[in-house]
């Protein structure tokens, strides 16, 4: 018998299906309709906004432009995904700007505890294991070059090399917050 060749996803959508068939069916309608959002939609649902922000957050997609571009281009497997469908830049923008963020927040809470009812050991707390024996905060630097900032520069060369200015960025593992 031949064996089959498991083929990595080609796709962020196969994830994305995944991580919204984690949240329980009825439960973003239900936390809409508590929270007030579910009255300050018109054509883009409380779903279709979900599934949006977790596919800007899974993609880490830089703007709103390149959410709602990328949507739109895959609306068809997005369709899939219960019925999600893709924001237009001021629909997605208005979204963003008008519903409240408690739904979002209750929404988290929400998945957590059926989450933890699934498998009690999910929300029993955290264990320690070889991340948190670490004393001190670990620390990742990114020194890249500024092309652009170079190139328009006026440099004086020195030994035909151009010096060229460079940025570092720091950021903190345990709380992923950037440091200059």
């Amino acid at each position: 018998m031949k064996k089959q060749q498991i083929k990595p996803t080609r796709s962020k959508f196969n994830i994305l299906r995944q991580i919204c068939n984690i949240i329980p069916q009825r439960t973003v309608s239900k936390l809409a309709r508590e929270t007030g959002a579910e009255d300050k939609s018109r054509t883009f649902s409380p779903w279709s906004h979900v599934v949006s922000q977790a596919y800007a957050q899974l993609t880490h997609s830089i703007s709103l432009n390149d959410v709602c571009d990328s949507l739109q281009l895959n609306s068809g497997p997005l369709a899939s995904v219960r019925g999600a469908t893709a924001p237009s830049r001021n629909g997605f923008s208005n979204a963003n700007r008008q519903r409240p963020a408690e739904m979002a927040e209750q929404l988290f809470w929400a998945v957590m505890s059926h989450l933890g009812e699934q498998s009690p050991g999910f929300a029993a707390g955290r264990r320690r294991g070889a991340a948190f024996r670490f004393k001190l905060p670990i620390h990742v630097v990114d020194t890249t070059v500024m092309e652009l900032v170079a190139n328009c520069m006026d440099w004086p060369s020195i030994g035909g090399a151009k010096p060229r200015p460079k940025h570092i960025c720091g950021l903190t593992c345990r709380v992923c917050c950037p440091t200059l």
